[in-house]
């Protein structure tokens, strides 16, 4: 009951205030005492027993006369079905209601509602957009149709990486909800249950099942949950006892209380009990307004133990149920409203702070995918709030609310997601942890792999990780999304190399991959994609890119010097092939130092065609026709088609770089 009268107001209090009244008014002319009784029964906010009592009404309107009245009937056990949260029971009276031409058309809103939470969501937009033909700038509705619109874009699968599972252990066969961790060890949870087990002998005239009380798990000395008891001491009475948080020092428990009165409405208030070892006090009122006729429940204590943030229909909000919060140590004068970033003309409840500028709530005020969602609001440094929905699959179509975080991205919320009868119940949720990777390869320039090799990454998130390449050159790093990193790998008998790059921002996982080609100290290495026009000795555009990696090299090597040479294939004379290479070996040093590599640390030499080239790994498996280790002189190239021979030729007429010295130092040093 305690969740009921704070969760299921559908309407702005004046709306429904004109409605109740309206209904009132007409249904006296229906002779008889079930529907005077229903009516009452409907007034104290008894939706069970009135859903029952407005059925037998409906059934005996038989007579053509009486379709008008046989609407309005219908229309209340719509609100009885909505509050008690048989949506598909509420959505078929609606229906029924506008088929006998209920007079206002709240009932396609309240119709579009009850679809919603049952997921028809293309049945529900066409409710909403015929009610918005009568009313175009009803907020509720519009928000009711994108919310719509968003969850059918994500029908096909969750949008958040949550898992959530039934906590069948927790779980009654009537309403278990409202979960709340005792304090930062999470190694106890209280919820609230209309089990069988509960105390009060008394049925709820709201809900049909027994009054709830509170209850409690906790974890045995191997970390698994118990089975649920009572909680004990003098806290749960034959009144309806839930919804419940704890001051930081788990010494004092809020809870919300059923006021039952036969003169006057059954509405909730917040009550504190105390804690002696494991057991709880008698519940005392705590006063936050001398108004009685408001509802004050789902009390939020924050983690600094200042605030008490509650859900109350008090007049002075924005419509239907608003979060507000009250200074505890000093209640006067410090009332106030959340505000309309969180506040809407829908309800707002289940507060639950995680810090004291990060607020979880449900809501069925702003866009979601169905009855009430659940909402994550982050402070900020204007004083504002920014609100997201929770995605799926922590929302559904159905209710989902009341959650509490134990040790990281886990905990516990309430949902009566697949229960036709409205029963609540608890879920747990997680957050698995993102698998980010980057891997790959150490390698030579012949492709050859570099076991032993080192890697260290360096992130801007202040991260530093080292890592040994293993034996086929292999390694791994698990990495943050979102950051940027700079990652070197380095091996005895090779230059450094420095690669940068970004780890994507979405909640996904990846892998990346990247691998590091090391040039040898020892042997010459051959840079690729280094071209001259014909006969030419300068350097064509498209080569700047490979002439700017070697500048990299120096770069990541500061103590290195390197010579340039240059090679050139069989034809040609002596004297000719040695005088272009050597043009083509400095043009490429020119080039270096005009991008401000000193002069000191570059040589160049011209080798014409003295120099044929040995078949490497790498160039065996681009041409596998030349065996690995051949050398392409011209001897073996004549033995060649002429196909080959012009491969042979291109192979030798390269570009390549030795290392001359690893001990440089600058001259300004």
């Amino acid at each position: 009951m305690c969740r009921i009268l704070l969760l299921q107001n559908k309407m702005s209090k004046t709306s429904a205030y004109i409605l109740t009244l309206m209904v009132l008014l007409l249904l006296p002319s229906c002779k008889g005492p079930k529907l005077t009784q229903a009516n009452e029964q409907f007034a104290r906010g008894e939706y069970f027993d009135a859903s029952k009592t407005y059925r037998k009404v409906y059934n005996s309107l038989t007579k053509k006369e009486d379709r008008e009245l046989r609407g309005e009937v219908a229309f209340k056990m719509g609100e009885c079905y909505t509050r008690l949260s048989q949506f598909a029971r509420a959505s078929a009276a609606y229906q029924n209601a506008i088929r006998y031409h209920y007079p206002d058309s709240t009932a396609y809103f309240l119709l579009g509602r009850a679809l919603q939470a049952e997921g028809k969501y293309r049945d529900a937009v066409e409710a909403y957009d015929t009610y918005l033909e009568w009313q175009p700038q009803d907020k509720l509705a519009k928000e009711g149709v994108q919310g719509c619109r968003d969850a059918m874009e994500a029908a096909d699968g969750n949008n958040t990486r949550y898992v959530v599972k039934n906590a069948k252990l927790f779980n009654s066969r009537r309403a278990d909800y409202a979960p709340m961790f005792l304090d930062k060890n999470a190694d106890v949870l209280y919820f609230t249950s209309s089990t069988e087990k509960a105390t009060g002998t008394a049925k709820s005239e709201i809900t049909g099942a027994k009054k709830a009380d509170i209850f409690y798990a906790k974890k045995n000395e191997r970390g698994e949950w118990q089975r649920p008891e009572p909680a004990e001491g003098e806290l749960n009475s034959e009144m309806e006892e839930g919804i419940c948080s704890f001051s930081p020092d788990a010494s004092t428990m809020y809870l919300t209380m059923a006021r039952r009165s036969p003169v006057a409405n059954t509405t909730v208030e917040i009550y504190t009990s105390k804690r002696s070892e494991q057991s709880w006090s008698k519940p005392v009122k705590y006063e936050i307004t001398p108004d009685t006729l408001s509802a004050v429940g789902h009390p939020a204590v924050t983690p600094d133990g200042k605030w008490l943030i509650f859900s109350s229909d008090m007049p002075g909000g924005y419509g239907g149920k608003d979060l507000w919060r009250i200074n505890i140590a000093d209640t006067k004068g410090s009332l106030e409203n959340l505000g309309p970033d969180i506040n809407t003309g829908g309800d707002e409840e289940f507060p639950y702070m995680r810090t004291d500028s990060l607020l979880y709530f449900a809501s069925d005020g702003h866009p979601g995918f169905g009855g009430l969602d659940l909402f994550k609001a982050q402070k900020q440094p204007d004083g504002g709030w920014a609100v997201s929905n929770m995605g799926k699959p922590i929302n559904s179509s159905a209710d989902d609310f009341g959650i509490t975080f134990g040790k990281g991205e886990e905990g516990f919320f309430s949902s009566n997601r697949g229960d036709a009868r409205g029963f609540d119940h608890i879920y747990s949720f997680m957050l698995p942890d993102l698998k980010i990777t980057i891997s790959g390869y150490v390698l030579d320039k012949d492709d050859e792999p570099i076991p032993d090799a080192v890697i260290r990454i360096v992130g801007d998130d202040g991260s530093i990780q080292k890592e040994v390449s293993r034996d086929d050159g292999s390694f791994r790093f698990n990495l943050a999304r979102g950051v940027k990193y700079v990652m070197m790998a380095g091996a005895k008998g090779y230059l450094n190399v420095k690669e940068e790059f970004e780890s994507d921002s979405a909640e996904e996982d990846a892998d990346y991959a990247i691998d590091f080609v090391l040039a040898s100290i020892d042997k010459p290495n051959m840079v690729e994609n280094i071209f001259y026009d014909f006969d030419k000795a300068d350097l064509r555009p498209e080569s700047v890119e490979a002439l700017n990696g070697i500048a990299q090299i120096l770069e990541d090597n500061p103590t290195v010097t390197l010579e340039m040479a240059s090679h050139t294939d069989r034809h040609g004379s002596e004297e000719y092939n040695m005088d272009l290479s050597e043009r083509r070996a400095k043009s490429v040093v020119d080039y270096l130092i005009s991008i401000g590599i000193p002069e000191s640390r570059l040589s160049w030499h011209g080798y014409g065609k003295t120099v044929p080239k040995a078949v490497t790994k790498r160039i065996n498996s681009q041409y596998p026709q030349f065996p690995e280790g051949t050398v392409l002189d011209e001897q073996y190239i004549e033995t060649l088609s002429e196909e080959d021979k012009e491969v042979a030729d291109q192979v030798n007429r390269r570009t390549e770089f030795s290392v001359t010295s690893t001990d440089y130092q600058p001259a300004d040093q």
